[in-house]
């Protein structure tokens, strides 16, 4: 059975970092793209990194602008496990984080319901 397994979460402050990583099984990064998105309570679903080798993905790292140039989404197929390395994080960072399978598709990244319980960050200022 496929499963994404989310960790890494915690609390930091403002301007710090934190890396998730996102372990997957019976899943590969060879037929399907991999991302992350977050849920931040009272707020709507925000898509946000995708890292997608598809020939029809015109980036192979796509980001949302929220997250573009202080997060960073990377794989290590050995270890089965997707990583997003945030930097320079931000209160408006908080939120329970969720990998996903993920697709560009129609012009668009297309990103998947969540298959774990997520793991939550907490940005103090």
């Amino acid at each position: 059975e496929a499963q994404l397994v989310e960790s890494g979460g915690g609390s930091v402050q403002a301007g710090g970092s934190l890396t998730l990583s996102c372990q997957f099984f019976e899943f590969s990064l060879d037929d399907y793209g991999l991302g992350w998105f977050r849920q931040a309570p009272k707020k709507e679903r925000e898509d946000f990194a995708c890292l997608d080798r598809s020939p029809d993905s015109p980036d192979s790292a796509y980001y949302a602008d929220s997250v573009k140039g202080r997060f960073t989404i990377s794989s290590d197929s050995a270890k089965n496990t997707t990583y997003l390395q945030m930097n320079g994080l931000k209160v408006e960072d908080t939120a329970v984080y969720y990998c996903a399978p993920c697709s560009f598709y129609n012009n668009n990244y297309i990103f998947g319901r969540a298959w774990g319980q997520g793991t939550p960050v907490t940005v103090s200022s």
